[in-house]
């Protein structure tokens, strides 16, 4: 679900009460979904976004349907509920990089109903999901796995160990802290193992600058070192790194192109 960001560079956090300068505003078309589809067309595939959106008369929708025209997105999947608000988000960015981030998103967007199955699935190379959306998406997903359709699925928060999207997936990719949450371990290879033994789909978790560790076919732990930069912005940077995965190495190898983006809305 895209997300309407209105992005600000601050020397610092504001303290509770206080009011802050920002040095820079940027407003932008953002969100979880959004992030990881510009990425894929930019790493040269086709990306398609599907999943609950705000009113079409509101002057957020407008715009961010224009930016995802200029992306070249296909935005025909994307469900309108009418009366409700496309969710907006203000992110304060440190000199660090790193990012601070409120944002409304209506409640009512997660009631959305889907386009059904014969529609997404038609010419469709892999889904990129993310676990909060399993409410609307697993039973499409399952569907996809049916069909020998890779489903990726960007764990960013911990989930439940009877989630359906742990067996109605192909690839699952944690960020650290919710795979030590959902495993409830407190190091990243045991809760790996630990979750490997309830689903048979990939697993990784990413570690930031320490790189990220997975899980090999016959069950060890591999490592992949992070490339040492100079961190300017994280905003989206999870986003872009699960996008990579499903573009460069999961779809592509396939002979095919398209990847369904399914989510809501968020921007982190």
């Amino acid at each position: 679900m895209p997300v309407r960001d209105l992005t600000f560079r601050v020397s610092g956090i504001p303290a509770r009460g206080s009011k802050e300068n920002a040095s820079h505003f940027e407003e932008i078309c953002g969100g979880n979904a959004l992030n990881a589809a510009i990425g894929i067309v930019r790493l040269g595939g086709r990306a398609s976004i599907c999943g609950p959106m705000g009113d079409a008369r509101e002057t957020t929708s407008r715009y961010i349907f224009e930016q995802m025209a200029r992306e070249a997105i296909d935005t025909g999947h994307l469900v309108h509920m009418p009366g409700l608000v496309t969710p907006i988000s203000a992110i304060m960015i440190d000199p660090s990089g790193e990012r601070t981030i409120v944002t409304f998103r209506d409640p009512e967007l997660w009631k959305v109903t889907l386009p059904p199955p014969e529609t997404l699935l038609h010419d469709c190379a892999a889904i990129l999901t993310e676990s909060r959306c399993a409410v609307f998406c697993t039973d499409l997903c399952a569907e996809a796995c049916r069909r020998g359709i890779p489903v990726i699925v960007d764990v960013d928060r911990a989930m439940s160990l009877r989630e359906g999207l742990l067996t109605a997936s192909t690839h699952l990719i944690f960020s650290s802290e919710p795979l030590q949450e959902t495993a409830g371990v407190a190091d990243d290879g045991a809760a790996l193992r630990k979750i490997a033994r309830l689903t048979s789909s990939f697993l990784a978790g990413t570690r930031g600058p320490r790189g990220t560790i997975w899980l090999d076919e016959q069950g060890q732990l591999q490592e992949t070192p992070a490339v040492p930069v100079h961190t300017v912005d994280t905003l989206g940077a999870g986003d872009v790194f699960v996008a990579g995965a499903g573009c460069e190495h999961i779809a592509q190898p396939r002979g095919e192109a398209r990847v369904l983006v399914v989510e809501r809305g968020s921007s982190e």
